[in-house]
């Protein structure tokens, strides 16, 4: 049988590419909002983005929402994305851990 392939994503940050579920996405709704999507389904236009704190502050740094989202992000916004971006970092991160946790079973 043959390997199923792994989506990539590149971060927006760092640009580096890594498993689509290695990431988390941020997402641009059809009513232009802007939201952290752990599930990966939400409807919209989506930029990936490091598990990494440093990666989140780099992306508001240099604005790559912004061009990754093709709408300007509001500095209030991206304040908002911190804080939600630090309540969800472990979240992610554990579930990160049990996945790679069941792909070595």
């Amino acid at each position: 049988m043959k390997p199923r392939k792994v989506p990539l994503r590149k971060c927006v940050a760092c640009q580096e590419m890594m498993p689509k579920k290695a990431l988390i996405r941020v997402v641009r709704t059809p009513d232009d909002g802007v939201l952290i999507d752990l599930t990966g389904k939400k409807a919209g236009r989506g930029a990936y983005l490091c598990g990494k704190i440093g990666c989140f502050k780099l992306a508001k740094k240099s604005k790559a929402f912004d061009r990754a989202l093709k709408l300007t992000v509001d500095p209030v916004i991206y304040d908002q994305l911190e804080q939600d971006f630090i309540a969800v970092e472990d979240e992610f991160n554990a579930a990160k851990e049990r996945d790679d946790d069941d792909d070595e079973s």
